[in-house]
């Protein structure tokens, strides 16, 4: 069975067009990488959880924020790696240069025994929609065209 997550796609209104937020994964690997590297804010779910619970929780743990605005689903998409991503939008707004994520482990540089923290996002910011499609992987996508047509733009 693949790995199953679930994430949010945030979005907003300005000035008569839609912005959406996305996300840029933290740690070495990620660092000079930028198109096809961003993405909603998701995480797996945990035995027993709902897919909406784990979107809220995933959406706190990496940006520092707690969702409270109504989502709606918008599907699944299956990314490159077989891993499947329930995903949902919220009309929300907040300052992406205040975000404040949890942090992992890892081994860094490989092999040299030494554990660095590194922040599971680094960054986050709003995009209009032909900017957030050059930007996010490739395999979400299709997130900003179900937004679209569930009235979010």
């Amino acid at each position: 069975m693949p790995a199953r997550s679930a994430g949010v796609l945030a979005f907003r209104r300005r000035g008569g067009g839609l912005e959406v937020l996305l996300v840029h994964p933290g740690g070495p690997f990620w660092r000079n990488k930028d198109a096809g590297a961003w993405s909603i804010p998701k995480g797996e779910f945990n035995a027993g959880e709902a897919a909406e619970a784990v979107a809220r929780r995933e959406f706190a743990e990496e940006l520092g924020t707690v969702l409270t605005a109504p989502l709606l689903p918008l599907g699944e998409i299956r990314q490159r790696g077989g891993k499947v991503v329930e995903a949902f939008a919220a009309e929300t707004d907040l300052d992406a240069d205040a975000i404040t994520s949890n942090e992992f482990d890892l081994e860094w540089p490989p092999r040299s025994g030494r554990l660095q923290r590194f922040p599971e996002v680094d960054r986050a910011a709003w995009f209009d929609l032909p900017e957030a499609r050059a930007r996010i992987n490739p395999a979400q996508a299709a997130l900003l065209d179900r937004l679209v047509a569930v009235g979010g733009g």
